[in-house]
């Protein structure tokens, strides 16, 4: 004989039948709840907390018309009255397209899921009823909030590594040749400036040669260079401001009146 409250029945509807908390029971493959007598709540959608005390009912029994409930602050509380490994059953009523009745199977599985349940699983996915709906059923977790146990000493085992006097242990001085250890040479100054008409040295590493290449390219005297001037006044703005037949197509921008500089990559390529 089950005691009193061991069967909790929910819905969201105003009136709920003893043969249908019976019926769903029947899931759960144990006839010890047929002789039991249920504690029905209707209308609980509004409910905030269930008036029964923590850990005190075996089976929780909801018969759900719409799909809002029970929210998650209900299945809060449908956690704390279900003792340690105590079972959910939900039935939940559904359109009788087969399609939607999968897809509600498995939202409702991954809800339980979500909120803590375990083994969530479809029971049946049609009743001989007239109207399609779906039953599922999930457990509590096995331990109560707060709960405690030691956990079992494994034995360590521990890695020894033996280093022998005979171990080849490189030693890193070793690994740098002579060629590593010398001093690399100072770099030189740059007397490149010295002297307005100081040419690029033989072996000119600053760009220097590379510029004055690049002028004798571009068919400019020293003159054009040092005080560029511009009869449309269009020069120093660059190729898209030049005309076709301007001496200093191909430079960058500059100031008229000023010494035309060229930048050490003037000559490098843009890809």
């Amino acid at each position: 004989m089950a005691t009193e409250n061991t069967v909790l029945a929910l819905t969201d509807d105003v009136v709920l039948r003893t043969h249908e908390i019976l019926l769903l029971t029947k899931v759960l493959g144990n006839d010890k709840f047929d002789d039991c007598q249920p504690q029905i709540i209707t209308q609980a959608t509004s409910l905030g907390q269930l008036p029964l005390e923590s850990s005190s009912v075996q089976v929780v029994v909801a018969i759900c018309r719409s799909f809002e409930f029970p929210d998650d602050q209900l299945y809060g509380e449908i956690s704390r009255v279900l003792k340690p490994g105590g079972d959910l059953v939900i039935q939940r009523f559904s359109h009788p397209d087969e399609d939607e009745l999968v897809k509600l199977s498995s939202s409702l599985v991954r809800k339980l899921l979500l909120v803590g349940f375990l083994e969530a699983q479809v029971i049946q996915r049609k009743l001989p009823t007239v109207v399609p709906h779906i039953v599922v059923k999930a457990t509590k977790p096995s331990w109560k909030v707060g709960s405690s146990f030691a956990l079992r000493k494994t034995p360590k085992v521990l890695s020894k590594v033996q280093l022998d006097d005979e171990d080849d242990l490189i030693d890193e001085d070793s690994l740098l040749s002579e060629e590593d250890l010398r001093k690399p040479p100072l770099p030189l100054v740059d007397d490149c400036e010295v002297g307005s008409t100081r040419k690029a040295c033989k072996n000119c590493v600053c760009g220097r040669a590379e510029s004055e290449a690049a002028v004798e390219k571009l068919g400019l005297s020293a003159d054009q260079l040092d005080n560029p001037q511009s009869a449309c006044g269009n020069c120093g703005l660059g190729d898209a401001f030049r005309c076709s037949t301007c001496p200093y197509k191909g430079l960058p921008p500059f100031k008229l009146g000023e010494k035309v500089s060229l930048p050490t990559n003037f000559l490098a390529a843009d890809m």
